[in-house]
């Protein structure tokens, strides 16, 4: 009998705690960051501002930002270098060992250095960078409907009452965003960064990553964070 704690729809639940190990040097930075840019250029526009990472740890994550412009009203984040190593997928899973990571935010949310100083604008790009680096650090794996609380028991992020995020292919876009295939023969995914509510999560885990995502599309929930926007796990 499998000792793997479940949830109640049945999906494994992973608990990760620190581990104690030296700092690892990237072995292959940007591996795959002009190709990276060029399909997401082609789906999403133009890539305005790279918010570089000065040390890096296990993989050198950089943060793109593609932002709002007139057919596409919305900034897009978007993580690279996750891809570079990777995950540890298990057995039969092996062309979804790599992912990146992207979340979409209102034209309005301040994206400059200065806002940044403050975590109410600055926790889109700690949280891509955070879910992006797990997988390497805990060698374990990201995938469709994966949720990733906030701690354990889950508190808010930020000033918002989102306490956690789930992985969503990026279903309001064109298909092919979903799916680089490099010049190298690997295989990228890109998820998209879900916040959620502590009811959502719940429900997640609850009934499985299907139900919410039917709730998101009745309520007409879309890919951009909204930190007032209805709870769709409250009745």
């Amino acid at each position: 009998m499998s000792d793997i704690e479940r949830s109640e729809s049945g999906a494994p639940i992973y608990r990760h705690t620190e581990r104690k190990r030296e700092w690892q040097l990237p072995a292959h930075p940007a591996a795959h960051l002009e190709e990276i840019e060029t399909h997401l250029e082609k789906y999403l526009g133009k890539i305005e501002t790279v918010f570089h990472e000065i040390f890096s740890d296990i993989v050198h994550l950089d943060v793109l930002m593609l932002p709002a412009s007139g057919d596409k009203p919305f900034h897009t984040l978007v993580t690279s270098g996750v891809s570079d190593k990777p995950m540890q997928v298990p057995e039969g899973l092996e062309q979804f060992a790599r992912v990146e990571l992207m979340i979409h935010l209102p034209a309005d949310w301040p994206l400059d250095e200065e806002s940044f100083k403050q975590e109410k604008h600055y926790w889109p790009v700690r949280w891509l960078k955070q879910i992006g680096r797990l997988p390497h650090e805990f060698e374990t794996w990201l995938g469709w409907g994966h949720t990733i609380p906030n701690g354990d028991p889950p508190e808010p992020i930020a000033d918002t009452d989102f306490i956690g995020f789930m992985l969503t292919p990026p279903y309001w876009f064109d298909p092919e965003l979903f799916q680089l295939k490099t010049s190298g023969g690997e295989t990228i995914l890109f998820y998209n960064l879900v916040p959620l509510y502590a009811e959502e999560m719940d429900l997640k885990l609850a009934k499985g990553a299907e139900v919410l995502e039917d709730l998101f599309e009745q309520r007409g929930i879309g890919p951009v964070v909204d930190v007032n926007r209805e709870n769709v796990a409250v009745f």
